[in-house]
């Protein structure tokens, strides 16, 4: 596609994605186009324009057009973007209805509210056993190693079914598909190696099927052809990152947060563990997991597109800004603070913000991602009231060029209870 000659007025406009997004919120560039523009046609680096929609209910309404096609971006002609994730074809997360639905509805059963809520006996025991092996350790550890990872990769792992022994493999190619900053084989690289991996896993499983999420979608491709081999593959795989790496990071920041700039918040939490289910959702939005900003994949206008007033012409790319949205004034004051006790303006609950999406392509996994945060979260305030980092933050290592704000080890200490 030829780029776009911009006008006049947007020399002045950074190009995006916009620099300065950091755990603790999104890049300072969003402030201004959230006031007076959020929705605006922004240069690329690199040439080229996007759109970028950064209000709150402007981004609530590109997500549930239909004319913003996530498909139409593998179309012939479709802009390429530098330093953005590119998930295969064939996964959920680029397909457009008919096609999403059908997949959708393969594992929207697995994922409910109630079939989550039946998980929360036995991730409590994997909660307790990580707390009880870092107390038996003395009084650092490493939250990211010893605690925030194991725990989702191990939940994700019994949903699937996948053989706990081969965590280490795909941890490995989870984080290199997730790169968007290095060069582009590695993160093909990453991506064929779950691939891989995930053929060879559903070939054991057609031989020996167990109850687990990954037989019953092999079931579905072998018994009433519902999804293609591909399909299948690609589904597993991308179900066994977004599982774990997603929520590994947004433990690791939401507890980073806490302890560094809320420890009164962190003790409270600690002593009133019927609170933390709004803490988590406080967390959900006040805490950045976007590092690009990317925020939930590009869109093709696939006709002219209308949003908050604004006509974004027909093959046009458009990306949703899910973390300005959720800064947004206008419905969450304050909204740099982290506030357990907001009521935003047009929810009464906790949950206005949209960290999880909004529409048909809103978070599977949202249900299972806030029993997660909740019982880890309470538990690691209860059994560590004193929790601090054992280095300046400054000193903290992130890993570079992932989709999201991640951790690379988080130092922390607490006081020896005896």
């Amino acid at each position: 596609m030829a780029p776009i000659e911009a006008p006049a007025a947007e020399a002045e406009v950074q190009a995006f994605p916009f620099s300065g997004s950091s755990y603790r919120g999104p890049a300072p560039g969003y402030d201004r186009l959230r006031v007076e523009e959020p929705v605006a046609r922004v240069p690329v680096r690199g040439g080229g324009h996007t759109w970028v929609v950064t209000g709150y209910v402007e981004a609530r309404e590109a997500l549930t057009h239909p004319g913003l096609s996530r498909a139409a971006m593998y179309g012939p002609g479709a802009p390429e973007f530098e330093g953005f994730l590119k998930a295969p074809p064939e996964m959920i997360a680029s397909m457009d209805p008919p096609e999403h639905t059908r997949l959708r509805k393969l594992v929207t059963k697995a994922f409910t509210v109630r079939r989550i809520e039946l998980m929360r006996p036995r991730i409590q025991e994997l909660v307790d056993g990580l707390l009880d092996r870092m107390a038996a350790g003395g009084t650092s550890a490493d939250l990211v190693a010893d605690f925030a990872s194991p725990l989702p990769l191990t939940v994700i792992c019994e949903l699937l079914g996948v053989p706990v022994g081969d965590q280490e493999k795909f941890h490995l190619w989870a984080r290199q598909f997730a790169s968007v900053s290095g060069p582009p084989e590695v993160a093909r690289e990453g991506a064929a190696m779950l691939g891989m991996y995930m053929t060879q896993l559903i070939a054991a499983k057609r031989e020996e099927p167990s109850d687990d999420l990954l037989s019953a979608l092999i079931a579905a491709r072998d018994e009433d052809d519902r999804l293609t081999e591909q399909e299948l593959v690609v589904f597993g795989y991308a179900l066994l990152g977004a599982g774990f790496d997603t929520t590994a990071c947004q433990l690791a920041n939401s507890v980073l947060a806490l302890v560094e700039h809320h420890p009164g918040q962190w003790r409270r939490l600690g002593e009133h563990p019927e609170e933390v289910p709004d803490a988590v959702e406080e967390l959900l939005r006040g805490v950045n997991l976007f590092a690009t900003d990317t925020s939930g994949f590009p869109r093709l206008a696939v006709e002219d597109v209308t949003i908050g007033g604004v006509t974004v012409p027909k093959g046009d790319p458009v990306f949703i800004i899910l973390s300005s949205a959720n800064h947004d004034r206008t419905v969450f004051a304050d909204p740099g603070r982290l506030d357990f006790d907001r009521q935003n303006s047009d929810r009464e609950d906790r949950r206005g913000h949209i960290a999880f999406g909004h529409g048909i392509h809103r978070c599977l996994g949202a249900p299972l991602a806030r029993l997660e945060l909740a019982v880890a979260i309470s538990g690691l305030a209860r059994r560590f009231p004193s929790l601090r980092l054992s280095v300046p933050e400054s000193g903290l290592r992130w890993h570079p060029g992932d989709v999201n704000h991640s951790l690379a080890a988080l130092p922390v200490r607490w006081d020896d209870p005896s």
